[in-house]
């Protein structure tokens, strides 16, 4: 079964909407990775600074893959958390920390057909 990554990001309530934006302008890093099934930003609803990023892989080889190439682009050059400006000056990051959560799926279900 799939693998399911979750990136942990603490983000100060003045830089949500920094990080929305810079997801929003990377669209298309990750759907068309081999191995790539499900991408969600998780916005907190109240009481944290939390966002989540969820992704769910076929395989950890997959992820790994995508993190070697163009993950690690979005990672440090253009994604959420960094990227480059104009100058060539890499723009604050808008999370103020970050962790990586694994799991592997054993189950999963999905809505009642009919």
């Amino acid at each position: 079964m799939s693998i399911v990554k979750i990136n942990v990001l603490t983000v100060p309530e003045e830089q949500r909407e920094t990080l929305e934006q810079r997801f929003a302008a990377r669209a298309g890093a990750v759907e068309s990775s081999d191995g790539f099934e499900w991408f969600e930003l998780l916005r907190p609803v109240e009481g944290t600074d939390t966002y989540l990023v969820y992704t769910r892989w076929r395989t950890e080889e997959d992820f790994q893959r995508w993190m070697a190439g163009r993950g690690q682009a979005a990672h440090g050059g253009g994604g959420a958390h960094g990227g480059e400006g104009a100058s060539g000056d890499r723009p604050k990051p808008a999370a103020t920390d970050a962790t990586l959560w694994s799991f592997e799926v054993v189950q999963q279900t999905g809505p009642r057909q009919g």
